[in-house]
């Protein structure tokens, strides 16, 4: 884009520019109008830890940026065009691109993992187009509980009684360039679901860095908490993220033979099925994410794929040449989207390239198929297959993959360090 692409809404006094970390989470500054121009041509300067910290902004020696090397900067350059924000007069939004010190693109950057493997697609014919559906929970922000009860799926009185929040997340968010097709009440009280239309592979993703950051701010607006955490109540449904993945070339959607999957899907269903297990890192963050894999829970726990059948890890979606897609289900809520896409889109791409074929479909209760292959149920197993992946490491690239595997190993050891109150409730009174 040239600057003038970059140009503001009329009456913009301040522009919120930002980027996801290492979590996906967007972070970034708010910069003076008068200031824009330059930032356009120069970029922002702010620390390469930006990319090396977790969800609570902890920073640890890395082999990329450490105490040793002083934890230099970065630059920022939008890469949207700056867009008003319905519910902030003055203020424009804005996504940016991170760019090192060497005006070359930043090794431990998630986002460049993902395009990577959209150009790769790019080189074999492909444009990946991609599908997403995020859950969260709308919470009292005081109590951190739901304010409604009982679970009424679909159900359009629930519906009602969140429109006024779910109202304005849909339309003001639409507003700000994020199309959003639909809203629901999910499977417990307070948690919904909103479903973002298809496109592009990068943008999507970068739609979900935005669309988490601007629920939470307007969920606050309305006096709610919004959180994608994966597993905030043990005994309620967990946030999940599915994507849904269609590949087109010469305008066609080669997912496609009549409506029914071609040959081309089955590929990408194998490879996807091959690597489902060892990319669990990519897609599952934190020991509470691995919570969400229960048996019936709607929340798979192997790689078992089949049409229409919500047992599944894949998904697959058939009708009209434009509709017929793969949905994978295992992803949390909370997941880097980057990471997450670029591993599905890279097992997907090898499954066509090698000619990969998946597993028998599975026609009933994948929960109780014992021949699919099992998807960790813990982070610690997550870990393990990843350490050993020389797969996910050429995809991630050396620094990055160490990054990622760091930041969940702390995790692992931080929530061992705990004593949890449910310890406190069962053992303080009775010994």
């Amino acid at each position: 884009m040239t600057q003038a692409d970059f140009s503001l809404p009329e009456g913009t006094h301040t522009v919120v520019l930002g980027l996801g970390d290492l979590c996906g989470i967007m972070r970034g500054k708010r910069i003076p109008a008068s200031h824009w121009d330059t930032i356009c041509e120069s970029g922002n300067a702010l620390s390469i830890a930006t990319f090396a910290i977790d969800m609570t902004c902890d920073v640890w020696d890395t082999p990329y940026v450490n105490f040793g090397n002083g934890y230099p900067d970065m630059h920022m350059f939008p890469i949207t065009k700056p867009v008003s924000m319905p519910w902030e007069p003055g203020v424009a939004y804005c996504l940016a691109r991170a760019e090192g010190m060497d005006h070359k693109p930043v090794p431990i950057d998630a986002r460049q993992v993902l395009i990577r493997q959209v150009e790769r697609a790019a080189k074999l014919g492909y444009t990946v187009n991609v599908g997403t559906e995020l859950e969260f929970y709308l919470l009292d922000p005081e109590t951190k509980q739901p304010r409604d009860q009982g679970i009424q799926v679909y159900g359009l009185e629930r519906a009602a009684e969140l429109e006024h929040v779910l109202g304005p997340i849909r339309q003001q968010i639409n507003e700000a360039g994020i199309p959003i097709e639909q809203s629901n009440p999910e499977y417990a009280a307070g948690q919904v679901e909103v479903n973002i239309r298809y496109d592009d592979a990068l943008l999507s993703a970068d739609r979900v860095v935005m669309f988490r950051s601007l629920v939470k701010q307007l969920a606050r607006r309305h006096g709610y908490m919004a959180t994608f955490m994966a597993k905030p109540f043990y005994e309620h449904s967990g946030n999940g993220f599915h994507t849904h993945y269609s590949l087109w070339k010469d305008g066609k959607n080669v997912f496609s033979n009549g409506g029914k999957l071609s040959d081309t899907g089955r590929n990408f269903v194998g490879g996807l099925q091959k690597r489902m297990a060892e990319m669990s890192i990519c897609n599952t963050l934190t020991p509470n994410g691995y919570r969400r894999r229960q048996p019936f829970s709607f929340c798979p726990i192997n790689t078992a794929w089949g049409i229409d059948n919500r047992t599944v890890g894949i998904r697959i979606i058939e009708g009209s040449d434009s509709a017929t897609r793969v949905e994978k289900r295992d992803g949390t809520a909370d997941a880097n989207p980057y990471l997450m896409l670029a591993a599905e889109i890279a097992a997907g791409l090898d499954g066509i390239e090698q000619g990969l074929e998946p597993t028998a479909a599975t026609t009933g209760n994948a929960y109780e198929d014992e021949t699919a292959e099992p998807l960790p149920t813990d982070l610690r197993d997550a870990i393990k297959l990843a350490r050993e992946s020389e797969w996910l490491k050429a995809l991630c690239g050396d620094d990055m993959y160490e990054l990622l595997c760091q930041m969940c190993e702390r995790e692992i050891e931080f929530v061992k360090a705990q004593v949890t109150q449910v310890e406190l409730d069962r053992y303080l009174g009775n010994f």
